[in-house]
């Protein structure tokens, strides 16, 4: 019985991993920048979801609504206000911008968790379920919002898939993380690319926010394990890879789900960190990371 309740709870918590790490890594494989707000972004969504459903009474579907959108939104403002204006000044060397584009996405996260703590407190927030009651599967009584939770994180991985393998402009998008210069030759701008990429980074991010918060609850104090997780989980898999992310993703998932099952919950992190440390020594480009 209790190795059904850690392959159905490791499946769960994997699949939101894999949903957050793909936001993630596609934004550095397309644009090169490592998004040090993603925990911050991801519990504001949380928290939207979970103020507009509950305190503002607009249910469930409202609050997923509005947590979406406001992933979607700060992902933007993410780039406009930072991202972009640091890219574009002349008054840093260009050698020195990726570091001051990594330090000012840090300092924005840091904001916005204390923003959040501010006008919410620290107290976790658990956003309104949109599916209720308890399911069997294998004998185990497992929730079903657990389920649900994983089909819609598979079900966005597989709208990200069909966007970029069947669109013009998905493949765009491939093609400018392989080939940037490339692609301002067949005629696209590099700058609207770099638009769409953060958009659907968003909109990724606030889906998974407001997943996470229907499933395990958010607080202020969840953005930097959150931040700390999806890039252990990149470097892990190989930088600007998603399928080594999604594989990484349910490694380090089903390793904290055993440990929190088998040892104990407060050091459910350690096995995943010790594993990212062997790999970084024995094959520092990651699981499917390019040359």
């Amino acid at each position: 019985m209790l190795f059904w309740q850690i392959l159905i709870d490791g499946f769960a918590i994997s699949s939101l991993y894999a949903l957050g790490a793909t936001g993630f890594t596609l934004i550095f494989g397309v644009t090169g920048v490592l998004n040090l707000s993603h925990g911050s972004i991801m519990v504001a969504a949380a928290v939207a979801a979970w103020a507009v459903a509950g305190t503002f009474g607009f249910g469930a579907y409202g609050g997923a609504f509005v947590g979406i959108a406001t992933g979607f939104v700060l992902s933007l403002a993410t780039y406009f206000m930072i991202v972009r204006r640091l890219q574009e000044t002349r008054s840093i060397r260009e050698e020195e911008k990726e570091i001051f584009i990594l330090t000012a996405t840090l300092l924005w996260g840091i904001m916005l968790q204390e923003a959040i703590a501010y006008l919410f407190t620290n107290n976790a927030k658990t956003v309104l379920p949109i599916v209720d009651g308890v399911v069997s599967i294998l004998g185990v009584r497992t929730p079903a919002n657990e389920i649900f939770t994983a089909v819609i994180c598979w079900a966005a991985i597989g709208c990200l898939w069909g966007f970029v393998n069947r669109t013009r402009a998905g493949k765009a998008l491939l093609a400018a993380s392989m080939n940037p210069r490339g692609v301002t030759l067949l005629g696209f701008e590099l700058s609207n690319i770099y638009i769409a990429v953060w958009a659907v980074y968003g909109a990724l991010a606030g889906i998974a926010g407001v997943l996470l918060g229907m499933f395990l609850g958010v607080s202020s104090y969840s953005a930097g394990p959150l931040t700390a997780s999806a890039f252990s989980i990149v470097v892990l898999g190989g930088l600007g890879s998603v399928s080594g992310s999604l594989i990484a993703a349910y490694v380090v998932g089903y390793l904290e789900t055993l440990t929190a099952y088998l040892v104990s919950p407060a050091y459910r992190a350690i096995p995943a960190l010790l594993l990212l440390v062997v790999v970084m020594y024995l094959r520092p480009r990651g699981l499917m990371g390019r040359r």
